[in-house]
């Protein structure tokens, strides 16, 4: 698989710190190549432009949930694609935007291993896009960045985002009890998933997730 390295399209700068205009380009070009393929879905990295759909997303109510966000659900969107130690790409699917799924990384060389989360189109629930999805990041994870294993939190009541995790070979770690606070203002219990290099489950009905 093709990755763009972090240094790529860096280009040149300026006395005063700025990017020259062809390096500017050089980068966003880079950037927009990396595109993680899988048998169902694309990944790609999210954009500024990708705001509204994912907002739209985030509003229906079996997405917002989970997720949440406020009443200002662009807000929240442009905040998660802002924060500076998290990769967010966006999912689509028949040429259309039909979610997110984003990771970081603990880079502490005793600790190292990386962290995901993922919402899809409520619409297009069941239709196999959530594992697909899951499960092309993660082989990108393991093979281009090196990481031995992944975790992952839904909520403990979440059972068809825990059924979609296990297909892709994650296993239950343990009940996190009361850590996150729902809508009604009382505390609920989350799952702790992970998932090591060797356990992660082969697509059976197509190959592997490339990237180009």
């Amino acid at each position: 698989m093709a990755e763009v390295s972090p240094g790529a399209g860096a280009g040149a700068i300026t006395a005063g710190g700025a990017r020259k205009p062809e390096a500017a380009h050089e980068a966003q070009d880079a950037h927009a190549a990396l595109v993680l393929r899988g048998r169902l879905v694309a990944l790609r990295p999210a954009a500024e432009a990708d705001i509204p759909a994912l907002a739209a997303i985030r509003a229906h109510p079996e997405v917002y949930r989970w997720w949440r966000g406020g009443e200002d659900l662009a807000a929240a969107v442009a905040e998660d694609l802002a924060e500076q130690d998290s990769h967010s790409l966006v999912i689509e699917y028949e040429d259309r935007i039909v979610g997110a799924i984003q990771w970081s990384a603990e880079e502490e060389p005793d600790y190292r291993h990386a962290s995901i989360d993922v919402y899809l189109d409520a619409e297009l629930h069941g239709r196999g896009l959530g594992s697909d999805a899951v499960r092309t990041l993660a082989r990108h994870l393991f093979a281009e960045h090196g990481h031995h294993r992944i975790t992952i939190d839904p909520a403990a009541g979440n059972a068809a985002a825990i059924r979609c995790y296990a297909k892709v070979g994650f296993r239950p770690v343990g009940v996190m009890r009361r850590c996150e606070r729902g809508p009604d203002g009382t505390w609920h219990d989350g799952l702790l998933m992970d998932l090591l290099a060797e356990e992660l489950v082969p697509d059976a009905e197509g190959p592997g997730a490339e990237a180009r």
